[in-house]
C-alpha cells in the first residue's frame, strides 16, 4: 500500500497572504523547457474509452515527500484509462489555458504548499468543465477566486485529525484504514445548499461526529484527503475510482459484470476436481478463467519427502484432458507464469511452484510480514521473455492453444518483466506493481524505477496501465481458510461484503478467484451471491475488449 501524505504542520489552513503560487510567465516557461527536454506523456484509453474523451491529470512533485506524487498521480492515470485517453504532468508544468484541449481535470494535491501555477487556479475558475481536485492546495484555489464563497456555495475549513474509520457513498459504508488519520481529512463549510453538496461523508468511529468526505458543486469536485494511500478491497478508494469515472467519462456504461478465475492449476492437480468446478460453472451459464502453471517445479523436494519434482502439464494427460474439457465447458486459458517459483530457494516459502514469487525476491521478515526485494539479480527482457517462451512451449506440447493473456505469480514483476508481457500478450489479469521513478515528468519508461518505493493497485473494471497493457480486474480477492502473514482467512461473506461496497462504481466488474483444491460449496456461495445482486458472469476475453 501507499502512504498518505505527512501531517499539515496545523489544523488551520494558510492565510491568504502566506500563499506561494507560480506566476503564468514562470509556469509557461519551466512547461516549455520540460516538453523541450522530455517526450510525450500522452496515453491512449483501454478498450471501450470514450473516444471523444481526453483528461488532465496533474499531481505534486516539491518537498521531501514529492516522490508521492508520481505514485498517485499514476494511479489516478491508470484509473481514468477506463474512460477517456489522458495527459499525466507535474501541476508546477501546466501552462495557461491547456484546460482547452481537455474535457475534463483531475488534480493530486498531495504536498502541502505546493506553489501552483496560478494559470492553474484561473482556467478551473472559469471552465465549465468537470474537475475533480483531491486533498492539499484547494485553499489557494478559494484565495484565487474573488468569492469563492458565492461561486460554489462552500468553503475549505480546517484538518479534521478525528478517527474517521468510515466513508459513506451511495448509501454504502466504505473502510478508511486507521494509518490514514494523522494525515487528516480536510473539512468542508458548506454555506448554500443550493450551489454544494456533501455528496459523501466520514463518520469518527469514537465520537460518531459527521463529516464533510466530498463535496461538490457544479464541475468541482472535492476530497477531502488522498484516497489512494493505505486502500483496502472494501476502502474509501472505491468512492474516489467513481468519482474520477464521472471526470474521465462522464457518460460511463453501468453495465454489472462479474468474473472468476480458477487459480493455480498445474499437473499436480485433481483432474476430477477440475471437471467438477467446470460442469458446476456451465451449468449455471458462468463462464470462467483457468490460471494454469505449465511446469510444476519441487526442486527440493519440499512436498515429496526430499525428492526433486519437475514435471510439466503436457506429461499427465489426466490434466491436459481435465484441462480441455473445462475448455469445451466454458473455461479461457490464461498463462500463469512458466514455474510459478523462483530457482531452488524459498521465496518467500518453499521453493514449489503455486507457493512462491516467479519474477520478484521477496522473504518473511522477524515479525511475519512478506517482504518484496527486488527483481532476480539476472531479470532482463531476453531473461523474462525466456520464461514465458518455455512454458509456451509446454501448451504447445500438450496440444493447448497458445493463452492470449498473461497473469505474473503473486502478481509482481519489475518494470522490464511488465514491458516483455506487454510485448508478448497485450494483456494481463492481475493487480499491477509499480515502482516511484519510472515516470518523471509524467513521461512513463524514462526513468529509473526504485524497488524500495513499490505499491500495488487493483482495478474494478478494463484499464490501460502505464506499462501499456490492458488490465482485466481482480478486485474482490480469493477464499483463504486460515490467516496467513497477517491477513485474516477470507470467506465467501467476506467476497460479498467487499462485493457490496464495489456496487458504488458506475461500470465496475466484480472478480475473484478460486483455488480448484478448495470445497466447491465456496465457489457456488460466492457465484449465487453475485448473481443474486444482478451481476452477470462473463468471459475474461469480453471483459478484454472494453
Amino acid at each position: 500500500m501507499l502512504p498518505a501524505p505527512p501531517p499539515p504542520p496545523s489544523a488551520t489552513l494558510p492565510t491568504k497572504g502566506s500563499l506561494t503560487t507560480l506566476s503564468t510567465a514562470a509556469s509557461r516557461v519551466k512547461s516549455t523547457l520540460q516538453q523541450a527536454a522530455t517526450p510525450s506523456n500522452h496515453y491512449p484509453g483501454a478498450p471501450g474509452a470514450n473516444p471523444n474523451q481526453n483528461t488532465l491529470v496533474l499531481y505534486d512533485t516539491t518537498g521531501a515527500w514529492g516522490w508521492l506524487g508520481e505514485a498517485y498521480g499514476v494511479q489516478a492515470g491508470n484509473l481514468v484509462s477506463h474512460g477517456s485517453k489522458y495527459t499525466l504532468q507535474p501541476a508546477v508544468n501546466y501552462t495557461s489555458g491547456e484546460l482547452a484541449g481537455y474535457t475534463g481535470l483531475i488534480y493530486v494535491g498531495s504536498t502541502y504548499g505546493e506553489p501552483l501555477p496560478t494559470a492553474l487556479l484561473d482556467d478551473i475558475l472559469a471552465t465549465t468543465k468537470p474537475v475533480l481536485w483531491l486533498n492539499d492546495n484547494i485553499w489557494q484555489l478559494s484565495a484565487r477566486a474573488s468569492n469563492f464563497t458565492a461561486q460554489y456555495g462552500w468553503t475549505p475549513g480546517y484538518f479534521d485529525f478525528g478517527n474517521t474509520l468510515s466513508v459513506t457513498y451511495k448509501g454504502v459504508t466504505l473502510t478508511r484504514d486507521p494509518l490514514a488519520v494523522p494525515s487528516g481529512l480536510l473539512e468542508t463549510v458548506i454555506s448554500d445548499p443550493t450551489k454544494a453538496q456533501a455528496i459523501a461523508t466520514g463518520t469518527a468511529s469514537d465520537t460518531g461526529v459527521v463529516s464533510n468526505w466530498a463535496t461538490r458543486s457544479g464541475n468541482l469536485t472535492y476530497i477531502g484527503e488522498v484516497p489512494f494511500s493505505y486502500v483496502g478491497m472494501s476502502d474509501r478508494y472505491l468512492a474516489a475510482i467513481d468519482m474520477v469515472g464521472n471526470v474521465s467519462n462522464p457518460a460511463m456504461q453501468a453495465r454489472k459484470r462479474a468474473l472468476v478465475r480458477i487459480e493455480d492449476v498445474n499437473s499436480e492437480d485433481d483432474p476430477n476436481s477440475l471437471r467438477a468446478i467446470a460442469d458446476y460453472l456451465y451449468s449455471v451459464h458462468v463462464p470462467f478463467s483457468v490460471a494454469v502453471i505449465p511446469l510444476y517445479l519441487d526442486p527440493n523436494g519440499y512436498y515429496n519427502n526430499g525428492v526433486p519434482m519437475s514435471v510439466p502439464l503436457n506429461k499427465v494427460k489426466g490434466i491436459v484432458s481435465a484441462l480441455k474439457y473445462m475448455q469445451s465447458k466454458g473455461g479461457t486459458l490464461i498463462m500463469h507464469g512458466y514455474t510459478h517459483q523462483y530457482s531452488n530457494v524459498a521465496n518467500p516459502y518453499s521453493g514449489v511452484s503455486a507457493d512462491d514469487f516467479e519474477f520478484y525476491l521477496s522473504h518473511i521478515s522477524s515479525d511475519n510480514y512478506v517482504i518484496y526485494d527486488t527483481p532476480p539479480p539476472q531479470d532482463t527482457g531476453l531473461w523474462a521473455s525466456g520464461r514465458i517462451n518455455s512454458g509456451l512451449a509446454v501448451f504447445a506440447a500438450a496440444g493447448l492453444s497458445a493463452p492470449t493473456i498473461f497473469e505474473p505469480p503473486h502478481y509482481a514483476a519489475s518494470a522490464v518483466d511488465y514491458q516483455v508481457f506487454q510485448q508478448m500478450f497485450g494483456t494481463r489479469y492481475d493487480r499491477g506493481l509499480y515502482a516511484v521513478g519510472w515516470c518523471p515528468n509524467g513521461n512513463c519508461g524514462t526513468g529509473t524505477p526504485d524497488y524500495t518505493r513499490i505499491y500495488g493497485q487493483f482495478f474494478p473494471y478494463l484499464v490501460r496501465d502505464i506499462y501499456g497493457s490492458n488490465v482485466i480486474p481482480e478486485n474482490l480477492g480469493n477464499v483463504e481458510l486460515l490467516a496467513s502473514n497477517h491477513n485474516p482467512p477470507r470467506f465467501p461473506a467476506d467476497i460479498l461484503a467487499s462485493a457490496q461496497c464495489n456496487t458504488v462504481i458506475t461500470d465496475g466488474v466484480m472478480s475473484f478467484f478460486f483455488h480448484p483444491y478448495l470445497d466447491i460449496s465456496y465457489l457456488k456461495q460466492i457465484v449465487v451471491g453475485l448473481q443474486t445482486m444482478g451481476y452477470t458472469f462473463v468471459p475474461a476475453n469480453t471483459v478484454k475488449q472494453g
